[in-house]
């Protein structure tokens, strides 16, 4: 297999280990900058030009996008698709993770359990937000955060007044969330691949403060999740369409309680904390991706004509 890994850096951890178990499987890899690829669209042969040649044979590709460049690079992601490369996570299920408000819509009626959550278009009526998540303490949490930056726990109504008027007089979008005191600075990571929890880690944010994030100071660990856990991390995966996923959850006395699904997660942490080889599994993944392409029939003009009145009908009602 030719698989391409879309990754900015090299010399990141989660990009060297997933080169790594690429060719101790026998693949061969390249790591591409997706932001110095360009795109050309024409009709019938789109294409991605990178240091000067045309990207073409590849079976498959793992994107590795970050939030801050997620326009994009779901573009350069989309345009891979559009060249019949398969993706170990599908453009639109990056957009729609990437989207704080969007992917917590969808995971509310999907029925994954979440902290209460609020969102306004800058009303006037925020201690109605606060009363609406359960009251103070809140969690404010900016929606193009990342690695825990842009959270903030106000531990008052007061002080969660002053936080929330203030994110909106600098026009920044924000949600307000429920706090879950038992979960005592801690959280769960499940990492899912192909519909399978192949590893988790239980994450304590170090002494004094709430967020877990590794990248904050926090610890991570093995840990054994029950089924409501398992459960949770996979409707959560499925809901967002991703094929690979890093669930986060707080444990709460009404059950786990999905904070986010990130579907770039990191693997370092997690390796480390479980000893598990979660690169592999994602190559394996998509090694499986491509393969069930390259054995897929091409149906014929004939039975290609026979679909195109169900496809036009079903366009009629989307």
């Amino acid at each position: 297999m030719k698989l391409a890994i879309l990754s900015r850096e090299p010399s990141l951890y989660s990009t060297k280990r997933l080169v790594e178990a690429a060719e101790l499987r026998g693949h061969q890899v390249e790591v591409i900058d997706h932001l110095l690829c360009n795109l050309v669209l024409e009709k019938s042969t789109p294409g991605i030009i990178y240091e000067g040649r045309r990207l073409t044979d590849f079976d498959a590709i793992i994107p590795r996008i970050g939030a801050s460049v997620t326009f994009y690079g779901t573009a350069v992601v989309r345009q891979f698709e559009m060249m019949k490369v398969r993706t170990a996570v599908d453009s639109q299920a990056i957009v729609r993770s990437r989207d704080k408000l969007r992917s917590m819509q969808i995971l509310a009626r999907a029925g994954v359990g979440m902290p209460k959550t609020a969102f306004t278009n800058y009303s006037d009526e925020v201690p109605e937000m606060i009363r609406q998540v359960g009251g103070a303490p809140v969690i404010i949490k900016l929606l193009e955060g990342t690695q825990g930056l842009g959270v903030v726990l106000a531990e008052t109504e007061k002080a969660a007044q002053s936080v929330i008027e203030a994110f909106h007089n600098l026009k920044a979008r924000i949600i307000v969330q429920e706090f879950i005191a038992e979960s005592k600075g801690a959280d769960l990571r499940a990492f899912v691949v192909n519909g399978e929890v192949v590893g988790a880690m239980k994450r304590q944010g170090k002494e004094g403060e709430f967020r877990s994030n590794l990248h904050r100071g926090g610890t991570g660990k093995l840990v054994k999740l029950t089924r409501a856990e398992k459960a949770a991390a996979l409707l959560a995966t499925k809901a967002l369409g991703l094929g690979i996923a890093g669930v986060d959850m707080l444990q709460s006395k009404r059950g786990p309680l999905v904070l986010e699904v990130n579907s770039s997660p990191g693997l370092e942490g997690i390796e480390k904390a479980t000893g598990l080889d979660i690169a592999g599994k994602i190559i394996e993944y998509t090694a499986e991706l491509a393969s069930k392409r390259k054995t897929k029939k091409k149906p014929s003009a004939k039975s290609a004509a026979k679909l195109l009145p169900d496809t036009q009908s079903d366009e009629q009602h989307l």
